[in-house]
This record gives C-alpha cells, sequence and structure tokens, in this order.
C-alpha cells in the first residue's frame, strides 16, 4: 500500500470509528440497536446536568390549559405519533429502536418527549435523533417528576435542566457537524412543548409552564394498553386503538422500552390508519392546522385515572424518597 492510500485508509478508519461513537450511520441506513440500549443497561446518575438552565430562555405564553386534540377542517385526517422517552432518578430506561427505525423506514413523523435525565443518559442517541428531520423533541421533566406534587423550585428545576440538557447535546451535535466540515443540521435550539409525565398536573404548574413558555401536549388516545408482545395480541390492539382515532387526534406510545411490545402495536396502528387514509404530522404541525382543544386537569382516559399514581412512584414521581428540589 503506498503512502497516499494508506492515509486514506486510516482517515477513513478514524470517520468510522468517530461516527460509531456518536451513533451515526449513512443517511437512510438503520440505526443498529446495541447492549446499551437495553433497560438499566447504562450507569445511574441522578446529578444535575453541567449547565442547569438553558442559554435560551423562552417567552412567557398565556396559560392556554392542555392540548388533547386538534380539531381539524373538514376532510382532513392528519394525526400526530408522540413518544415519551423518559426515566427516574432512581434508575435508567432503555431506547426502543426498533420504533424509532420503523418510523424512519416509512417516513412518518412524530414527537419525542424526552426526560432531561434519559438525554444524559442516552446522549449518543439524541445526538442521532437531534439529526433526524422527521423527530421533533419536547421536554418531559427531568426525572418524571409529577407536576401535581412537585413544589415550585422543583418543577422549575425539572424543567429547566431538561432544557439545558438538550442545548448540550445540540451544542455537541453543531460542533460535530463544524469539525467534519459538514453544514450544520437545523436544529431548534431549545424544545417549546412540554408532556406532563403521568398526565399530572395543578393550576399553579399550568400557569408556571406557561411562564416558561412551554406549550403542554397531552393526548385524546392512549394506545399501549396490556401485552402486545406478539402478533395476535397486537393486531387486536391495533384495531381497537385504530377505532379511537380520529381526525386531529394525539395518540401516546412509549419509546424507552417501556412497555413492552410497544413496536409490534405501532406497526399495526399504523398500518390501519394509514388504509383509511389518515396521515401523520408531529404534535408541533398539528397545532397549526386546526383548534386545539384543551383540558385543565390532565388524565389518560377520563378525568381523575391518573390520580392514583401519585402515591405510587415516590414522594413526587421521580422514585425519590424525598422531595425533588432541584438543589
Amino acid at each position: 500500500m503506498n503512502r497516499v492510500k494508506l492515509m486514506l485508509a486510516v482517515g477513513y478508519l478514524a470517520a468510522a470509528f468517530q461516527a460509531a461513537a456518536w451513533g451515526l450511520t449513512p443517511e437512510g441506513e438503520p440505526w443498529t440497536p446495541d447492549a446499551q440500549d437495553q433497560r438499566r443497561a447504562l450507569p445511574n446518575v441522578s446529578a444535575p446536568p453541567e449547565r442547569r438552565e438553558p442559554n435560551l430562555q423562552l417567552p412567557p405564553r398565556k396559560d392556554e390549559g392542555i392540548v388533547r386534540r386538534v380539531d381539524l377542517p373538514k376532510g382532513e385526517k392528519a394525526v400526530a405519533l408522540t413518544f415519551d422517552l423518559c426515566e427516574l432518578d432512581i434508575a435508567t430506561t432503555g431506547c426502543d429502536m426498533e420504533v424509532l427505525n420503523f418510523l424512519r423506514e416509512r417516513r412518518i413523523p412524530a414527537t419525542l418527549f424526552m426526560g432531561g435525565k434519559w438525554m444524559r443518559t442516552h446522549a449518543r442517541r439524541v445526538r442521532q435523533i437531534m439529526r433526524e428531520p422527521l423527530f421533533e423533541i419536547g421536554n418531559h421533566a427531568w426525572s418524571h417528576g409529577n407536576c401535581a406534587l412537585l413544589s415550585r423550585e422543583g418543577l422549575k428545576a425539572q424543567v429547566m435542566w431538561t432544557q439545558a440538557q438538550y442545548e448540550l447535546l445540540r451544542e455537541d451535535v453543531l460542533q460535530n457537524a463544524r469539525e467534519a466540515g459538514e453544514p450544520e443540521p437545523d436544529i431548534p435550539p431549545v424544545p417549546r412543548l412540554f408532556r406532563l409525565p403521568y398526565g399530572r398536573s395543578s393550576e399553579r404548574a399550568l400557569n408556571d409552564l406557561a411562564a416558561m413558555g412551554l406549550r403542554i401536549i397531552q393526548w385524546d388516545v392512549a394506545a399501549e394498553a396490556g401485552d402486545t408482545s406478539n402478533l395476535k395480541r397486537a393486531r387486536r390492539a391495533g384495531r381497537r386503538v385504530a377505532s379511537m382515532v380520529r381526525p386531529g387526534s394525539i395518540l401516546l406510545f412509549h419509546a424507552n422500552r417501556v412497555p413492552k411490545g410497544t413496536a409490534l402495536l405501532l406497526r399495526e396502528v399504523v398500518d390501519t390508519l394509514q388504509k383509511t387514509g389518515f396521515r401523520f404530522v408531529s404534535a408541533g404541525e398539528l397545532l397549526g392546522m386546526g383548534q386545539p382543544r384543551t383540558v385543565r386537569d390532565g388524565y389518560f382516559t377520563s378525568p381523575g385515572d391518573n390520580r392514583a399514581l401519585d402515591k405510587k412512584f415516590g414522594a413526587d414521581g421521580t422514585g425519590r424518597r424525598t422531595p425533588f428540589t432541584g438543589r
């Protein structure tokens, strides 16, 4: 091998190694799952992010309540698929690459509501996701704090730590693109949409979230219910979920490997909806297509059905025995 060929080979290997470290693959190729995507595979770190507040603070919004769906013009059959990716203060969760690859394979836009701690645990995957134009990223609190129980300072930290962690990873992506001599990808500076952990809130929290500039997105179709880890069950559940969808619906799924069987269920739901003329848009796009329908108290399928969760996951939903304060 002559000197030029040797230098080219070394350069190619270095680039491939860096791409692997960042979780990047050539455009159009599936993202390769690995052991780090499993639940509890990565170390749990409960410390704050390197930056506790984002450099960019969103301007305050008027309190518009909790969006459950959007009323669309007659004849428009658009819906939004949304996925929560989160973990508590006390443990790590995974990343469902089968879900993400299915969405990419079918070119389906989706909104991913990420917890800030989950972002840090799965930083490699988040940098990868940020470069995918199909995916919109929303804020899902730092460690799944229950907004009906958090103190004002705890709520602010759950939100701001997540915004800051997003900024840090976005800066990494832009810096990597510059160093590689590539155009900087178009990545929003910070998330503008917020998903309530457990769907729970309070009047005070709604006001505080609006003051932090965030729009609260709930759902009107909670897709996951029961075991869908085999094809027969997934098909039956998929038909049930699709029957609940209306134009302007917002569907709730998860992509953190909790619960199991989401990928099979998602495929059945998507296939059924597409056969009946539905198309998919991000939650942000859906908001601009019609009149959002809002409520003042979040829930899964009927008012009050999530209040029992207040006592199940620690002092304030984060898994901790003591309240989360952000100190």
